[in-house]
């Protein structure tokens, strides 16, 4: 039987931020932690990451902004911007979070894993075209979408982000291309002021821009309840080939840049709902890559989660939430917005 095929490497951990940065490498230490436990042990196939090559890099960001980060290569603590700190490894452990992402890829598209999670760092969908930013070097998910379209291994890519923060970087890389559905659940207004729920895409591609924006202290039931009544129905009549995630845990009700009420349970409900959307579509092709999530128990502990309900067989019926009233309105909203393009 296949299992999960997970992506780690030690070189993640030689991104150096300063000391007080929150995206510091202790994360993934936590998270590498938790692999050790028993229960998550017979179900997990560890693959060998890869750098992502400079044409797959350029698939999505500019030519300059590729030299940039190499230029960094050896120079010691420089920053991108005020939050995007690099080191002196950091241009090539960078292309090890954009490769070892496309590796997994290529595991789960050829059967060898059923599904699978890239634990990487550093995060990727806030990296626009020419700029790294909000911890963000290269947008390590919208490489590999694109990298699945050029290696044939899809057609149709539906990107799921539910990082507490908006991935503007993916947005734009895809907001003129059909071939490519993005639907993110995040905190707004926040950082990084992008997302609003009128944000749907540009011409061809209207529509295919999905914003779920949230203002704050919504929980488990309200993120399943926008999870089943908008983008399912949403994805059945798009029919990805592939489903990819960036699964920021900065959502987990104890994170410290985060205002959301999210637990371990809904982490691992929400990855149901989006196996269901896969298996109904694309034989259950699922791949998660890591991107925020700053408290270091939930982020360890919810991963975990995730991971075990990847190994789940059978495709469990939809779980009737008992919501709050507070995802009502956002869902009305979108529902008027998108209702031209999905008939909601």
């Amino acid at each position: 039987m296949a299992h999960t095929g997970l992506i780690r490497d030690d070189a993640y951990l030689e991104h150096i931020t300063s000391d007080f940065h929150p995206e510091h490498p202790d994360r993934l230490r936590a998270v590498y932690s938790v692999l050790e436990d028993r229960e998550l042990q017979d179900g997990i196939d560890r693959l060998e990451a890869r750098e992502a090559t400079a044409e797959e890099i350029q698939w999505i960001h500019t030519e300059s902004y590729y030299q940039t980060i190499e230029s960094t290569r050896n120079c010691g603590h420089r920053q991108l911007d005020p939050d995007t700190h690099v080191s002196s490894q950091s241009y090539r452990v960078a292309k090890l979070a954009a490769g070892g992402l496309c590796a997994l890829l290529d595991a789960v598209c050829s059967g060898k894993v059923k599904n699978g999670f890239a634990l990487v760092r550093p995060p990727g969908h806030h990296a626009e075209a020419g700029r790294g930013m909000g911890f963000c070097i290269y947008n390590n998910i919208a490489i590999a979408a694109r990298y699945a379209q050029h290696r044939g291994l899809a057609e149709k890519v539906l990107i799921v982000d539910w990082d507490l923060h908006h991935g503007n970087g993916t947005q734009h890389a895809f907001e003129s291309d059909p071939s490519v559905l993005y639907f993110s659940s995040h905190q707004y207004p926040y950082y990084p002021g992008t997302g609003s729920v009128e944000e749907i895409g540009r011409e061809p591609a209207r529509g295919y821009t999905v914003n779920a924006p949230l203002a704050g202290g919504q929980g488990d039931e309200d993120f399943i309840q926008i999870y089943q009544e908008i983008l399912e129905p949403i994805a059945a009549r798009f029919e990805p080939d592939l489903v990819l995630v960036s699964a920021g845990f900065d959502t987990y009700y104890r994170d410290p840049l985060g205002g959301m009420r999210v637990t371990e349970d809904g982490y691992a409900e929400l990855t149901r709902i989006l196996m269901r959307m896969a298996a109904a579509s694309c034989q259950g092709k699922i791949v998660f890559t890591l991107e925020g999530g700053y408290h270091l128990e939930g982020l360890s502990q919810s991963i975990k989660r995730v991971l075990l309900t990847l190994q789940e067989t059978g495709s469990p019926p939809p779980r009737s939430p008992s919501p709050s009233g507070t995802a009502d309105g956002i869902i009305e909203r979108i529902r008027a917005v998108q209702k031209p393009y999905w008939n909601l």
